[in-house]
């Protein structure tokens, strides 16, 4: 039997125009998990931010979910127009058993009780050049089809040196990036899930899924999240749940091979538990639960603690005028 293949979208395959006629009274949501982006995360936010500007914008939240960050990130991306909210500020007065855990499967998962858009996208914040097309490409499927609930971001990924590699020159290696990517993720769908083996960057940090389905699934912990949303979505909708769109390339601080290493264990152990794949030893906590069984009243309890005013995207609105906005100019995905 022949298999549907994962649905797969050109770069600029549809304007800005288009999609914000799509949206149809739909609501987007945009996510920035953070810790410690403090030289990065206002470009991310800036490349972001035309788009939720105007009487009729595209992203309809722009919030930065910081992880306990010890330096200015959460500063800074307050002043660069975004609204931010700590990891430890959502979901007050939980219980002991949703006390605010690290990593970034928790920072994405607690953004949903502190975002409303029917579509929520995430962007990471360690993005060099960050370019202004990413949201509208990983959203466009959502707002434009009925069939995917999940939408990843392709691209190409040049390596140029890791943290702590003095020997390492710019340009070294053009599509040398994601080598957790290239070197175990990749090779496990094709060996275990071969239906999905197209999707050519699973781990990616650029992805929008819709509401609904987010909120009826657990969130894996720490780096594990996405190969597990990938995972669920397949076991849910099938491959045709998944769709991925060129965008381009992609820049971002490479991390060591030692760092590397615990990424690919947390990967390795969320692939295996969502096969039932035998396991000799678990090192990451238990999975969240699905967001929808979490009572309604606990997921406002952030709201009086968001960051606002100066850095809200609600000021950054009221300084700027519908000209600003209409200075998004996304290569293929262009007002009118």
């Amino acid at each position: 039997m022949e298999r549907e293949p994962v649905a797969t979208y050109p770069r600029g395959a549809w304007s800005l125009d288009a999609l914000v006629a799509a949206k149809r009274g739909r609501t987007v949501s945009v996510v920035l998990p953070a810790l410690d982006e403090e030289d990065s995360v206002s470009g991310v936010v800036a490349s972001i931010l035309p788009l939720a500007l105007g009487s009729a914008p595209l992203v309809d939240e722009l919030l930065v979910v910081d992880s306990g960050s010890s330096d200015a990130t959460r500063a800074r991306a307050e002043a660069a127009g975004a609204e931010t909210v700590a990891v430890s500020e959502i979901l007050r007065g939980a219980g002991p058993e949703l006390q605010p855990r690290h990593g970034k499967g928790e920072a994405l998962w607690r953004s949903l009780a502190a975002t409303s858009g029917d579509i929520v996208a995430f962007v990471d914040s360690d993005l060099r050049d960050p370019s202004p097309e990413y949201v509208p490409g990983i959203v466009g499927p959502l707002l434009l089809s009925d069939t995917p609930v999940l939408v990843k971001g392709s691209y190409r990924r040049p390596f140029r040196g890791a943290e702590g590699d003095s020997n390492a020159g710019p340009g070294a290696d053009p599509d040398g990036g994601g080598r957790v990517t290239e070197l175990l993720a990749r090779p496990l769908l094709e060996a275990f899930v071969p239906e999905i083996a197209a999707l050519r960057q699973p781990l990616a940090g650029e992805y929008a899924v819709r509401r609904e389905f987010a909120e009826s699934v657990p969130f894996a912990a720490e780096y594990g999240v996405e190969i597990g949303l990938v995972l669920d979505a397949l076991r849910l909708h099938g491959p045709a749940g998944i769709a991925q769109v060129d965008l381009g390339t992609r820049e971002h601080r490479h991390r060591s091979l030692h760092s590397l290493a615990g990424t690919s264990r947390h990967v390795i152990e969320v692939f295996s538990l969502r096969l039932g794949l035998p396991l000799a030893e678990r090192v990451l906590a238990e999975d969240r639960p699905p967001m929808a069984s979490i009572p309604r009243e606990l997921r406002a309890a952030h709201a009086d603690s968001a960051g606002g005013g100066e850095g809200s995207v609600g000021a950054a609105k009221s300084d700027m005028t519908q000209a600003d906005a209409a200075r998004v100019d996304v290569a293929g995905c262009r007002r009118g």
